[in-house]
């Protein structure tokens, strides 16, 4: 699509400056029905719709630098509609650079053709002079520009919506459900084994049963490392 629309505005160009050339030179101009669209013969030294007329140079070595990028990007190219644009923009610049290399008067310094004149009835200009090159041009600069404020990608994508994903990555992990409320805090052995109750913190602490009191120590109190016999069962011994 970049190659075809390209060669389309490049031809359809060439072919109506020859026309223009042949029919129109040393001619008044010619008004077409409607007295808005004139046809002319004019000669531009500078860029599009005659812009900068004493920089004939500088627009060859543009335009030539615009053809080398716009190539160097198709093979980038996945959207229609970029290319489209691209094709648009390589078509115009390769028309003007053909006349500003093969023209009058100099090799890098030849004037292009323009022929399509915007006029009033009365003859008065309401527009520079151009060509189908600028055009080409300047409807592929808008439909660029277009392009970029809806998103779209040179490869076809949507704002970065549509990249694959990272090579080697697998499917996503779903959430996990979300954190309940938090639990009763675990609960320590108090003196003798009693648990303090687990219900509400405010007023005083729960006091332990009666008759729990510090817990005894090992052997009775006495001193570890001596075997003492254990006490008889009953009662005692008549």
């Amino acid at each position: 699509m970049l190659v075809g629309t390209a060669v389309l505005v490049l031809v359809l160009d060439l072919v109506s400056k020859v026309l223009v050339v042949a029919k129109l030179m040393h001619r008044p101009p010619v008004k077409l029905p409607g007295d808005f669209l004139w046809l002319v013969h004019a000669r531009n030294p500078g860029a599009a719709f005659s812009f900068a007329e004493g920089a004939t140079v500088v627009f060859t070595a543009v335009a030539a630098i615009v053809i080398v990028v716009i190539v160097r990007t198709a093979s980038k190219l996945r959207s229609t509609a970029w290319a489209i644009s691209l094709g648009l923009v390589l078509g115009g610049a390769a028309g003007n650079l053909v006349d500003r290399l093969f023209r009058s008067p100099a090799p890098l310094r030849g004037w292009v053709v323009d022929w399509i004149s915007l006029r009033s009835p009365d003859g008065r200009m309401l527009f520079p002079i151009f060509n189908l090159a600028d055009s080409g041009i300047v409807c592929g600069g808008i439909l660029a520009v277009l392009l970029a404020l809806l998103g779209v990608e040179m490869d076809g994508s949507r704002g970065g919506k549509d990249e694959p994903a990272a090579a080697g990555s697998g499917p996503a992990t779903p959430p996990g459900p979300p954190p309940g409320p938090p639990g009763p805090a675990p609960r320590t052995l108090g003196p003798a084994g009693y648990v303090p109750s687990a219900g509400p913190t405010a007023g005083p602490p729960v006091p332990p049963p009666p008759g729990s009191g510090e817990p005894e120590a090992p052997n009775g109190g006495r001193p570890p490392g001596r075997w003492q016999p254990a006490p008889e069962c009953g009662g005692g011994g008549g």
